[in-house]
């Protein structure tokens, strides 16, 4: 598997060259007093635009579906709940080249991409909304989960394929605990925690649609018994089901050419599920830092293995906190957005999410290596 990264001040660009297919995730930071030239690079001029993240306001959103020809892919877009919506932080996409895409609808809103390779089905969806944006939030919460299945079963897949969610609640601290309540049930009647949780983020966030939540999924269904899909733990938290939130700290899928890490929110939690460092941002973020960092070593991985990272600030002027703790660490900037959004406790100042690929572990006895490198 052959790695390009390209990086600058507003723009990340990492490729993977895997057989006759080119996958890209790329991160797009706003650079310019005009919000919308985030957006100038979609669609891209080759390859399929697979799901989309956009973070910021929402009254920009028609604008940039018009700037990027209809936008006729998945896309998941979000307003922090602290923030005003004056101005665009950034955006997310994967794109897939060589590879033939399909689109999975909703009362004919495309919300799903769906394709496959040699060792596995995938479904990625984006922009998750529940049937009724005027329901209660918890029947909103049931319809979201809901209208995740029946777009998995579109896709010839089902719960059991999940392996990470993305969940951006309006007002989530008024309705948090409730939510986890629903997704909790929902889960037990599908048998989810009879196999795997999947990896999750819940973050406070508007959407256009009004709606009291709008969700995002990743679903992979291994085509052979090469392919390993297994919940990672985290060497300095409890599992977060001690405390009543279905989700795995971390997800870990392997292929024989490669692994990927998917590393859930995460926060500044102690080992005994404690929010700790109250009104302490450094503190707050170093400990997120070690939490993350434990994960990727125990998975044979370093902070150079991220391909994609969402940061989230309660006050977006701790940014420079974030980037002050890095230096301090030997940390080199990350592909990431940082997103104006509180986080799912409110003595909780800072949140990250981060996805990571390697080849180091595949074939040890071979001497196989292949860790990612980034380059200006």
């Amino acid at each position: 598997m052959d790695t390009t990264c390209q990086q600058s001040k507003h723009c990340d660009v990492i490729a993977f060259d895997r057989g006759e297919a080119r996958e890209r995730f790329v991160t797009v930071r706003r650079e310019a007093s005009d919000d919308l030239s985030i957006f100038d690079g979609f669609p891209p001029s080759s390859g399929e635009m697979t799901a989309q993240l956009v973070f910021g306001g929402c009254d920009f959103e028609q604008a940039a579906r018009a700037r990027m020809f209809g936008a006729e892919w998945p896309v998941l877009w979000v307003q922090g709940d602290v923030c005003p919506g004056t101005r665009l932080s950034g955006t997310q996409a994967f794109i897939l080249d060589g590879r033939s895409v399909h689109r999975v609808k909703l009362a004919d809103r495309i919300v799903g991409s769906l394709w496959s390779d040699e060792n596995a089905d995938y479904c990625l969806l984006a922009g998750i909304l529940p049937a009724d944006p005027g329901d209660t939030r918890g029947s909103q919460t049931i319809s979201s989960m809901q209208q995740i299945e029946i777009a998995l079963h579109k896709a010839g897949m089902n719960f059991s394929h999940l392996v990470r969610t993305w969940f951006y609640l309006d007002d989530l601290l008024a309705w948090y605990d409730e939510f986890n309540a629903v997704r909790t049930e929902f889960f037990q009647s599908r048998g989810v925690f009879e196999r795997l949780v999947p990896a999750s983020t819940g973050i406070g966030a508007r959407n256009p649609a009004g709606a009291a939540l709008a969700a995002g999924a990743l679903a992979i269904r291994p085509r052979h018994g090469r392919v390993h899909v297994q919940e990672v733990p985290s060497p300095l938290q409890c599992p977060a089901t001690e405390y009543r939130s279905s989700f795995s700290r971390a997800v870990e899928v392997a292929s024989p050419d490669r692994r990927m890490l998917i590393v859930s929110g995460t926060a500044s939690i102690a080992a005994d599920g404690k929010s700790v460092f109250t009104n302490d941002v450094h503190g707050q973020i170093h400990l997120t830092l070690d939490v993350v960092e434990a994960i990727l070593r125990s998975r044979k991985m370093a902070w150079e293995n991220t391909v994609r990272a969402v940061g989230y600030f309660r006050d977006i002027g701790d940014l420079p906190a974030f980037e002050k703790c890095c230096r301090d660490r030997g940390i080199a900037p990350l592909p990431m957005v940082p997103v104006n959004a509180t986080v799912c406790r409110d003595d909780l100042l800072f949140e990250i999410e981060l996805d990571a690929v390697s080849t180091v572990g595949l074939e040890e006895e071979k001497g196989v290596a292949g860790d990612v490198a980034y380059g200006n």
